[in-house]
């Protein structure tokens, strides 16, 4: 299921920084109106079975610090295979019309439930928000955790990444489903995220792109739900089916 949420600024206008990714995501916890819930799913070491799109700031212009919404309207996606979340969220979300945005109150001006796109057993996607793809990588002796970049280790990190979360979530210890990852390489374009947690950063090395899926038609629509890669909770791999 996947959520649109409208937000407007009382002043409009509205300063986004450059890396929003943690901001949105505390919005999300603290709008579960299930705070049981919410506090289980937040402080799960497991996959969190959702993701959200990047911002769609409304008439904006770039500015030093990030981005300035010159009518103060920005807009998100949220998407997850929890049906009890997404109707959890509604809840909260409607229970107050108010979000509080690094200090500053949005009005929520609307809650839109989407609706779902037909799936064949081959679709063409893009990102709504950029992919992580990581590995175990040996560096002076020591495994760190390294980025990828889009090529045969990328896509198949993917896949087994999907396949993963589709058991975790079901229940399951094995399945006969299968799903091809891949991409044309036709609109790849590198970011760079940062995301805070207390007085931490940490960087990611991330991708927005195009991709084709094919495979189990229940496997795409658990891509589309849940997201690709990793960090989905932290608002990356969110996709979108395209024609």
């Amino acid at each position: 299921m996947r959520l649109k949420i409208i937000l407007k600024s009382k002043k409009n206008r509205l300063k986004i920084p450059f890396n929003y990714n943690h901001i949105v995501s505390a919005i999300i916890y603290n709008k579960i109106a299930d705070i049981k819930y919410a506090e289980e799913l937040h402080s799960s070491n497991s996959y969190k079975f959702f993701t959200f799109s990047q911002l769609n700031i409304h008439k904006f212009k770039r500015i030093h610090s990030g981005f300035l919404s010159q009518n103060g309207k920005i807009d998100f996606l949220i998407s997850s295979p929890d049906d009890y979340l997404i109707k959890s969220l509604v809840e909260g979300f409607l229970n107050d019309l108010t979000i509080n945005f690094i200090g500053e109150d949005l009005l929520i001006e609307k809650v839109e439930l989407l609706p779902v796109p037909d799936f064949e057993e081959e679709i063409n996607v893009k990102t709504l928000s950029p992919i992580i793809s990581r590995t175990k990588k040996e560096v002076d002796g020591e495994l760190k955790i390294w980025d990828l970049a889009p090529g045969d280790h990328f896509f198949k990190n993917l896949e087994n990444t999907l396949i993963y979360k589709y058991l975790e979530f079901n229940g399951l210890e094995s399945n006969d489903k299968n799903i091809k990852i891949f991409s044309e390489m036709r609109n790849v374009k590198r970011k760079r995220i940062i995301i805070e947690k207390g007085d931490k950063q940490t960087y990611h090395r991330a991708y927005m792109m195009d991709l084709i899926l094919k495979g189990d038609k229940e496997l795409l629509r658990f891509a589309y739900d849940a997201g690709l890669g990793e960090k989905s909770g932290l608002g990356f791999g969110m996709v979108k089916v395209i024609n």
